[in-house]
């Protein structure tokens, strides 16, 4: 089986990209406080970056779908 070189890549981004978010989160095991409004928890600083990423990460997601399909909408 040969792979070509822009999935190669694509493999050797992401093992990076693994490594990287290893590295970072036993770094960042110390407990914080986290408030929010009226709320307030304690959770490792790793916990509070990846919850970080996946709300922007989903963002992002929401409002490209939501151009997507007003583009698509206007075209039609």
């Amino acid at each position: 089986m040969k792979i070509d070189k822009k999935s190669k890549f694509k493999l050797v981004t992401l093992i990076v990209a693994v490594v990287l978010a290893v590295i970072i989160f036993f770094q960042n095991t110390q407990t914080v406080e986290t408030r929010i409004l009226f709320l307030r928890f304690e959770m490792s600083r790793a916990l509070l970056l990846i919850l970080t990423f996946l709300l922007g990460l989903l963002t992002g997601v929401l409002l490209t779908t939501n151009v997507l399909r007003k583009k698509k909408d206007a075209e039609a």
